[in-house]
């Protein structure tokens, strides 16, 4: 069952973002089932995209039909009703084709923004219950806020890629052709050729000069960084710089790294300038040749102005989108590696997933057999090894030993977060692995050593267990949790927020609610991972009665660091190296005077050292 999926995946270097590849995975989100409510809209949006086209190729020939009426009506000195007509027509024609090409672009993003939006959501929210299917191990490998990042962009880039492929790309080569087209059926093929040639100049030497350009801008932002990382450096340690009198050598060290990022500043600023003229050479070119071309036909009679005068403009609108092609080409390029890196985790499989046949855990009475288990973490040495025991239904249970013995990794096969290397757990006769996870899970309930709060209210945070549960269950439970008295000082009661991870909250109010939370869940199975291993010793007493009202009448199993926690347990089993090593209560242990007489002694003499200078300094005020 196990198999671990590449768990830094997203961590290392971009993959290749392919366009054609991002471009059938933009068309199959768009056939998805979930996309069907906007195929009328998807439809009309880009039929607006053809006509704002086609609105804009007509517009210079109407302007130039306008010129050439103008022209004939001045060069036979009449000024008839029918050539102002003629001429006013022309005109009005022009402005109306101008307005329905820049109009339907705006009604069309208009239709197509909750398209976009939705699409951008279906991706956001299928990479997210993604990573939440994932083995906890993928998570464990994770840096903080890279799968969040990875989901982010990749969201982004499908709205980029929507917006821009569909909407700039696709339509720019839509006019081109039809510029194109016009000017050689209306013109002569000549221009149509200038029209062709000149935009694929503009296109070759914008992205080859844009590549050159994204390594020089590479070059200056890890130069940019040094120079960032170099002042941070120097002034957050400033008082070592001014012990060891180094401030000139710190300078000068900044002013090397200041001086080389001015060289990179330099090269890519002088890139972009002849990026935008050798754009401006081909842009004038190819207007000059018209000019040229047009005017050598119009001394032969073959062109008129106007016709000369629509070219112009019609070459100048085919331009107008290839104005931020270099920045469009930069942008697609990281948007298609957003895209690739997003369902390269959408690939992934999780390592721990339900059989097809998994059917819903039931609960009995709560008892839990681990039948020769066996475990450990990839490229580690046995974390547990051939662990055989049962837990009575209703027991309580404690596992102690020292760190790294494989206590806490018992806890988690029972919650099925790994699955063992060899044997199986079961509870109440059914092997874990066979039944579903969200069954296995909701008979679990957990307090752990940190208690750690979603940025939310007290009261949402309780429900986390339970969020069915009335109010009559929710104070039960937090008066079972000791913290009604807590919760009654607050001004805003239940409903004040606890901040990030529960900032605003001392250690033992934490944990408190989290043992408010696992009450109110009353699951037959409670977990206890060090819970109160981080607390004071007052605190802890606090927090050890809460715990004793949530073990009441359920099996308990309880991994601690302080033997005290245990000591009443039904059966304490000692772990070392990943075996159970010894077994028995309290006294029978203590008898036996093995590995767990010997530390408890050694923490019963910690104790009494820790609290011999509280008792001579209370000695010597008396």
């Amino acid at each position: 069952m196990r198999g671990m999926n590449s768990p830094s995946e997203g961590e290392g270097p971009a993959p290749e973002g392919r366009l054609g590849e991002a471009v059938a995975r933009l068309l199959r989100i768009l056939a998805s089932p979930e996309m069907a409510k906007w195929r009328v809209r998807m439809g009309i949006a880009f039929a607006l995209t053809l006509v704002a086209k086609l609105f804009s190729v007509a517009a210079p020939v109407l302007f130039g039909e306008g010129v050439n009426v103008l022209t004939r009506a001045l060069a036979a000195e009449t000024a008839s009703t029918l050539a102002f007509w003629a001429f006013g027509g022309a005109f009005l024609a022009y402005g109306l084709a101008r307005f329905a090409s820049t109009a339907a672009p705006q009604l069309r993003d208009a239709l197509f923004a909750p398209v976009s939006n939705d699409a951008q959501r279906l991706v956001a929210v299928q990479g997210f219950a993604h990573v939440q299917s994932l083995s906890l191990r993928y998570h464990q490998m994770k840096r903080t806020g890279a799968v969040n990042r990875i989901i982010d962009r990749g969201a982004n880039a499908v709205d980029f890629l929507l917006r821009f492929l569909v909407f700039n790309i696709l339509p720019a080569l839509v006019e081109l052709a039809l510029a194109a087209t016009v000017a050689a059926v209306l013109y002569g093929p000549i221009f149509a050729v200038i029209i062709v040639v000149a935009v694929l100049a503009y296109a070759v030497v914008t992205w080859a000069m844009t590549e050159w350009r994204v390594k020089l801008r590479r070059r200056m932002n890890e130069a940019d960084t040094e120079v960032n990382a170099r002042a941070v450096d120097t002034l957050s340690n400033f008082e070592t710089v001014k012990a060891f009198a180094a401030e000139e050598r710190e300078v000068a060290r900044f002013d090397a790294a200041k001086a080389r990022y001015a060289e990179a500043a330099s090269a890519s600023q002088q890139s972009l300038a002849g990026l935008n003229a050798a754009q401006a050479a081909i842009m004038n070119g190819g207007l000059l040749a018209v000019a040229l071309i047009g005017g050598v036909m119009a001394v032969r009679g073959e062109l008129e102005p106007g016709d000369i005068a629509a070219l112009t403009l019609m070459l100048m609108n085919v331009y107008q989108p290839l104005n931020i092609l270099g920045w469009a080409y930069r942008e697609i390029k990281q948007a298609t590696v957003d895209l690739e890196r997003l369902f390269q985790t959408l690939r992934l499989e999780a390592e721990v997933a339900d059989a097809p046949d998994a059917r819903d855990l039931k609960v009995s009475g709560g008892a839990v057999r681990f039948e020769d288990v066996s475990f450990s973490h990839e490229g580690r040495s046995r974390s547990v090894e051939h662990v055989d025991l049962e837990i009575a239904p209703g027991s309580f249970v404690g596992f102690c030993g020292p760190s790294g013995a494989g206590k806490s990794t018992l806890l988690r096969l029972i919650f099925r977060f790994f699955d063992p290397d060899t044997g199986r757990v079961l509870i109440d006769g059914q092997d874990i692995a066979t039944v579903s996870q969200r069954s296995l899970r909701d008979a679990l309930g957990l307090v752990p050593q940190e208690v750690v709060l979603f940025n939310d209210t007290l009261r949402e945070n309780i429900l986390y267990g339970r969020p069915e549960a009335d109010e009559v269950a929710l104070m039960d439970a937090v008066e079972r949790a000791k913290l009604k008295e807590f919760v009654e000082s607050l001004p805003a009661g239940l409903d004040t927020r606890v901040g990030e991870r529960g900032l605003r909250l001392s250690g033992g109010e934490k944990q408190r609610v989290g043992v408010a939370r696992a009450i109110l869940k009353d699951p037959p199975i409670l977990i206890l991972d060090e819970a109160t291993s981080a607390l004071d010793s007052r605190t802890e007493a606090e927090v050890q009665a809460a715990l004793a009202e949530a073990a009441r009448g359920r099996t308990t199993i309880a991994v601690a660091h302080r033997l005290s926690t245990i000591a009443g347990a039904d059966r304490i089993h000692v772990m070392e190296d990943g075996r159970i090593v010894e077994s028995g209560r309290h006294e029978a242990l203590l008898a036996r005077d093995g590995l767990y007489a010997a530390m408890w002694r050694r923490q019963a003499e910690s104790a009494e050292a820790a609290a011999a200078p509280r008792a001579a300094a209370k000695a010597g005020t008396s």
